[in-house]
C-alpha cells in the first residue's frame, strides 16, 4: 500500500520528473520484504531520500540539525518497532556493517551531537547511570542503551566495536572516525552498494551485469531476488546475500517469551507470507 501511495504523497512537493527516484529511496528504507531483513544499506536509502529533498532545495541548511534529531531518529524508532514486530534478520553476515546488528548512522550523528559537550566523554557509555540519564537527550547514548537492552553480558563482549570506540579521547575523534568508517565500510562495500539504486539526483559511473553472470552460477542458485547489481569496474563481484542468521532482537524476545509462558503478548511470530 505504501509503495502505491508514495508517488501521490510526494507529488505535493517533489517535481514530477523526480518522483520515481525519490519514492524508490523511501521504499527501500524499510528493509527487504522478501528476505525479511534490514541493514545499513536500507538505512543509507533513507539518508539518500533526505539528500534528494536537499538537492531539490526542499530543505534549508538551518534545518539539518532538526532533520537528524527529529526526522532521522524518528525513522530509527520506527525501524526498531519493525525489527521487534517481525524479527528482521540483520542484512548480510550478522549485521557486519553496523555498530549494532542493524544501524550505523545513529552513532555517527550521535557523536556529532556530543562534540561540543564539555563533560560527557566517550567512556561515559560504561556508566549505567549516565547512560540512563542522558539517553533521553543524546542519540549516541540512547543507541548504546538500546543495544544493551537486547543483548546480554558486557558491552565488551556483545559489541566490541562500540567498546573500542569508547577509548577515544574526544567526541570529535569518534565522529571523524565514524565518518571515515562509514565511507569505507558502507559506501565503499560492494555487498551493500550493489543493491543501491542510482538516478539523476544521485548518480554513479560504473557498470552492471545480469545476476547469474555476476555470481558465476546458474539461475536459481543464489537468493538475491529479481534485481540487477551495480559494481565498480575492475573489482571482483562478491556474494551479496551473506549468511542468514537470527537477529539478536528475536533471541531476546524469544527468551522473554519463554519465561513469560507460551501466550506472551509481546512476541509475534515471524511472517512467512
Amino acid at each position: 500500500m505504501v509503495e502505491q501511495k508514495l508517488p501521490t504523497w510526494l507529488a505535493e512537493f517533489v517535481p514530477a520528473e523526480h518522483i520515481e527516484e525519490v519514492s524508490k529511496y523511501a521504499q527501500e528504507s524499510f528493509g527487504n520484504r522478501r528476505r525479511i531483513d534490514y541493514g545499513t544499506g536500507h538505512e543509507l536509502n533513507f539518508l539518500s531520500f533526505l539528500l534528494c529533498l536537499d538537492k531539490l532545495e526542499l530543505i534549508k541548511r538551518e534545518d539539518y540539525a532538526a532533520l537528524v534529531i527529529h526526522v532521522f531518529f524518528q525513522y530509527v524508532h520506527v525501524m526498531r518497532g519493525l525489527q521487534m514486530s517481525y524479527w528482521l534478520e540483520p542484512a548480510g553476515s550478522h549485521g557486519v556493517w553496523g555498530l549494532d546488528d542493524y544501524q550505523f548512522l545513529p552513532f555517527l550523528f550521535g557523536a556529532g551531537q556530543l562534540r561540543p559537550h564539555k563533560h560527557l566523554r566517550p567512556k561515559s557509555i560504561h556508566n549505567a547511570d549516565i547512560l540512563e540519564e542522558f539517553s533521553k537527550d543524546y542519540m549516541y547514548f540512547e543507541s548504546v542503551l538500546f543495544v544493551n537492552s537486547i543483548k546480554t553480558g558486557s558491552i565488551r563482549w556483545h559489541s566490541p566495536m562500540i567498546d573500542d570506540i569508547s577509548g577515544a579521547k574526544s567526541w570529535e575523534k569518534v565522529n571523524l572516525g565514524l565518518i571515515k568508517m562509514f565511507r569505507a565500510e558502507v559506501i565503499g562495500k560492494l555487498p551493500i552498494m550493489q543493491h543501491f539504486m542510482f538516478g539523476s539526483l544521485i548518480s554513479f559511473t560504473g557498470g552492471s551485469m545480469p545476476a547469474d553472470v555476476a555470481h558465476g552460477v546458474d539461475d536459481g542458485e543464489h537468493d538475491c531476488g529479481d534485481h540487477s547489481h551495480v559494481f565498480a569496474l575492475g573489482q571482483e563481484f562478491p556474494d551479496c546475500c551473506g549468511i542468514k542468521v537470527p537477529s539478536a532482537i528475536a533471541a531476546a524476545l524469544a527468551s522473554k517469551d519463554a519465561s513469560a509462558g507460551p501466550r506472551s503478548a509481546h512476541v509475534r511470530p515471524i511472517p512467512f507470507d
